[in-house]
């Protein structure tokens, strides 16, 4: 196994075992379930309770030009979006080529089913793409894009993002089916 497919393997194992698995079956009520009260989500143009309103299709993303502070609670839409966009999608154009993605032009998903097969796509690509790099080019500092260090410091950190966000969104779901407040009594 070379070294770019073990690095792939860290998150291809969390992917296969863990992530996608979890997403399997997502219902619409479940993609777009707000928790709390003012959440950020996808939602169809026209309707954003944010400052920003980003995307080019029917459905848009939920933003601000800086963080509110506290971070507004997300949903599974919404993170959903934020992997395929901002974790998998700049970086799939910028070292492994293709058509740009970008947060404010991007078709986000109205549909669970469609947000999935967007992951899918993303996650095929960007595996793909981390697969086929030689040591030479997980040791350089991409020519393009905002990062600056080493290709292995990116795939390595992208793992991180795909692992964590994947885990709050299995938490979300795990939270939608036990929305009625049923749980074990205390004291």
């Amino acid at each position: 196994m070379t070294r770019s497919e073990r690095i792939a393997e860290q998150v291809a194992w969390h992917w296969r075992q863990n992530l996608r698995p979890r997403l399997d079956g997502l219902t619409d009520d479940e993609y777009l379930w707000e928790p709390v009260r003012d959440c950020w989500s996808i939602r169809p143009r026209g309707t954003a309770t944010a400052p920003l309103s980003l995307g080019s299709g029917a459905w848009t993303m939920d933003s601000a030009s800086t963080e509110p502070v506290p971070a507004p609670v997300t949903t599974i839409a919404w993170r959903l979006a934020h992997v395929i966009v901002a974790c998998l999608g700049y970086r799939v154009a910028w070292h492994f080529g293709g058509k740009d993605v970008d947060e404010r032009t991007h078709p986000y998903a109205g549909t669970a089913d469609e947000a999935l097969r967007q992951l899918d796509e993303m996650y095929g690509r960007w595996d793909a793409g981390v697969r086929g790099l030689s040591d030479a080019e997980l040791d350089r500092e991409p020519a393009v894009g905002s990062e600056r260090r080493a290709m292995e410091i990116i795939v390595l950190h992208v793992n991180r993002e795909l692992i964590h966000h994947g885990a709050e969104m299995a938490l979300l779901r795990d939270l939608y089916r036990r929305r009625d407040g049923a749980g074990p009594r205390l004291g």
